[in-house]
Parts: structure tokens; C-alpha cells; sequence
């Protein structure tokens, strides 16, 4: 990490449509001061994105939480965003990149993401049936992309310590509203 670079944290809450009202319970779950929320709902049109994209960047701010958004680094400035997650072109903000096998770890690298997002580590609900990489294929592939990794998919804070160094982080959807 150098000395520019942000310390990103190590629990992070990505949003999800399916949250419903949960998501301001699961917001207020994230520990305050040290970690992340990486604001997704990107199917929604983008006048009630950024409506609820202000509130949560509200929120963050309150709670001293590391704000992330989802492909548009255009809201993602507007909402005072740290790190922009997907971004279909990496622009002034640091960026991170989703990561499900080799191909996408090497050329997350290539592309000096920032972080990484690595799952599905667990068999996780919001991919029902979906094959999970495992701990130690995880293990591979957070190697491989060459920057902090987070571990996502069925994960829980317990599970983040099962996952050894390879790993800097935990993100989740359902661990977060089921604290």
C-alpha cells in the first residue's frame, strides 16, 4: 500500500434491490469508522439511484464508512464516493473489479484495480445454484490479481477468519441484515 493509497476496510456491505428497508438496518450493522459500503441498486433509473444514493452516502458520512459505487463514476464523485466498483472505464477515482475466475484476476491486475471482490467463496442466496470457488481456489485467484482481496459470497465475519492472509477483507449482502 503506499502512502496515497487509502487503508480500505476490512467489512464491507454490498447493497442489493432485495434488501428492501433492510438496507438501513444492515448499514447501521457495518462497524462504524472501519468499514465499507459498496452501493450497487443499479437497476433502478438513475434519478431514484442518485435520490437513494444520497441518503446512503448520508449515512456513511455520519457513520465514518468508506463509500463505493457501483459502474458510474460520474455519481460516484457526485455522492463523494472513495472508489468506484466496475467502472466500465477506470477514471480519477481509485477502482475495484468483481472477480470470479484466473481471467478476471490477471487482468484486474493488469488494470491496477485497487481491490478486489472475489466470490462466490460460499454458496451464497443471491446466485441459487451457482458452483462456489472454494477457499483455496479463492486463495489462488486473490493471489493472482496482485491487490487487497475481498472474499464475498456466503460470507459472515466468522467465515472471514477461516480464510487465512490471502485475504484483506469480507463483503456481504444477507450476513448483514441477519446480524
Amino acid at each position: 500500500m503506499t502512502v496515497n493509497q487509502p487503508q480500505w476496510p476490512r467489512d464491507w456491505l454490498m447493497t442489493d434491490e432485495r434488501m428492501g428497508d433492510g438496507l438501513w438496518e444492515a448499514i447501521g450493522r457495518v462497524p462504524q469508522g472501519t468499514g465499507g459500503i459498496v452501493f450497487r441498486h443499479c437497476s433502478l433509473v438513475p434519478a431514484e439511484r442518485l435520490e437513494l444514493g444520497e441518503r446512503v452516502a448520508e449515512l456513511a458520512r455520519a457513520r465514518k464508512l468508506m463509500l463505493a459505487v457501483a459502474r458510474d463514476p460520474t455519481l460516484a464523485g457526485r455522492l463523494g464516493a472513495s472508489l468506484v466498483h466496475n467502472p466500465s472505464e477506470a477514471g480519477d477515482l481509485p477502482f475495484s473489479r468483481s472477480v470470479h475466475d484466473e481471467c478476471e484476476a490477471r487482468a484486474a491486475g493488469k488494470e491496477g484495480a485497487h481491490l478486489v471482490f472475489i466470490s462466490p467463496i460460499y454458496p451464497t442466496r443471491s446466485h441459487p445454484g451457482g458452483a462456489a470457488l472454494g477457499v483455496d481456489r479463492a486463495a489462488r485467484l486473490a493471489r493472482l490479481a496482485n491487490c487487497p482481496a475481498i472474499a464475498l459470497g456466503g460470507m459472515t465475519f466468522g467465515k472471514f477468519w477461516e480464510l487465512g492472509p490471502a485475504f484483506h477483507g469480507w463483503a456481504g449482502i444477507d450476513a448483514w441484515l441477519e446480524s
